[in-house]
């Protein structure tokens, strides 16, 4: 066989995202959902390598802008579909995979490639750091309580079929992405994915449900979840399973948040993925009976080091020459001049001593500003080698908001 890698041809979906479902345990997605990724996956970003007429790896990407600290939405792959038949590992298919995507990427002049990972020990010998984490937690309902939002009077709440909102419920998404790194601008049809919901995958819970925030007949919230009633020997003990979650004024989150404490004949409410300084952890009772968890969300690689370090703003002025190792993507590796502050940026190849040393995959996990540049060297992962230049850098990468990714892909 032959590792290299070729673009996917119209008649060639169905054989390769069967190997992608298999690879994943062979259980077939509903209808709805293989069709909309179907519709949604971009051929001519889209890999297979092939050995005679099986399929043995796959590699995708989708065409992303991502709001990086400053509010710019930059050019990202959205590296997706990532798969190499069990028969076929360790051969070299992925890292051919890897190789020709991210020539690619930076041919088509994408500053960033992300993705969200399976196994996160996987990507980081490809430059990928861990750029962004999600908050969940499981609340005790019965325990933890909110108050009612000072400024509640005159919000309504009601229910209301999502797909009737869904074009209301994706323009209030779209005002709230410049202000979180990390969160990704839904070009057409991706407006569709927060509204799946296959039968097979509620578990025994209700159909998607939502809930509107109103003021004098404005939308200023929406809450998207389900519902899974349960009784024990005590009573009601249904749990509500967030799904998503937006609001554009304080008074709207909080009285959202309240709702689904308090729907009755519940006793859990289950968040799966939320910023990490998301507000409701700061307004309930008692967050201990919250059981709030992180995990890693999004990996970023910086593809074209100098156009990445560019199009973001920092938080102080930076003027540091970074030492950058990059094996995978060597165009990145040596001295780089990073100036810049809340105006902008400059970031040009130099030959001045330098002042940091790391690798590309500790800047990615530093881009967007919710990995700590000193917490890395903490770790080993960056080395000062001028006196203050680890403080100065690590102040102007952070962020004042956690980035987020607040759906799959």
């Amino acid at each position: 066989m032959t590792t290299e890698p070729r673009v996917l041809r119209p008649d060639d979906w169905t054989v390769w995202y069967a190997t992608l479902e298999r690879a994943f345990g062979g259980v077939a997605e509903a209808p709805e959902e293989r069709a909309l990724w179907q519709e949604l996956t971009e051929e001519e970003r889209s890999l297979g390598v092939w050995e005679g007429d099986a399929c043995v790896g796959t590699a995708g990407a989708f065409s992303f802008r991502m709001t990086v600290p400053g509010g710019a939405q930059v050019p990202a792959a959205g590296v997706t579909m990532v798969s190499v038949a069990a028969t076929h590992r360790r051969r070299g298919v992925l890292t051919s995979m890897m190789r020709r995507q991210l020539d690619d990427v930076r041919a088509l002049g994408e500053p960033l490639a992300v993705l969200t990972a399976s196994e996160p020990e996987i990507y980081g010998r490809f430059g990928y750091g861990i750029g962004t984490y999600q908050l969940g937690a499981t609340i005790d309902t019965s325990r933890v309580t909110l108050p009612v939002p000072a400024d509640a009077a005159g919000l309504r709440l009601r229910f209301v079929a999502p797909v009737d909102v869904q074009d209301a419920c994706e323009a209030l998404y779209a005002r709230r992405v410049a202000e979180r790194p990390g969160m990704i601008a839904r070009a057409p049809g991706w407006a569709r994915l927060p509204l799946l919901d296959p039968e097979g995958e509620r578990h025994g819970a209700s159909p998607l449900q939502c809930v509107v925030a109103e003021r004098d007949g404005e939308l200023v919230g929406y809450a998207r979840f389900h519902n899974k009633p349960e009784w024990n020997a005590s009573g009601p003990a249904g749990v509500v399973t967030l799904r998503d979650m937006e609001a554009v004024e304080p008074a709207a989150y909080a009285q959202l948040w309240r709702f689904l404490l308090d729907i009755d004949l519940t006793s859990t409410l289950q968040v799966r993925n939320r910023p990490v300084d998301d507000a409701w952890q700061y307004l309930v009772s008692d967050v201990r009976r919250c059981l709030v968890t992180t995990r890693d969300s999004l990996h970023v690689r910086l593809v074209d080091l100098g156009a990445a370090l560019e199009a973001r703003t920092y938080r102080a002025p930076v003027d540091v020459v970074l030492d950058v190792a990059d094996d995978f993507c060597p165009w990145n590796a040596g001295r780089w001049r990073l100036t810049g502050d809340a105006k902008g940026a400059t970031c040009r190849r130099t030959e001045e001593p330098a002042e940091l040393r790391l690798s590309v995959r500790e800047l990615g996990a530093a881009y967007l500003g919710g990995v700590g540049l000193k917490a890395l060297a903490a770790g080993g992962r960056v080395e000062e080698l001028r006196l203050g230049a680890l403080d100065e850098t690590a102040t102007a990468f952070g962020s004042d908001v956690a980035p987020w990714l607040p759906h799959g892909f």
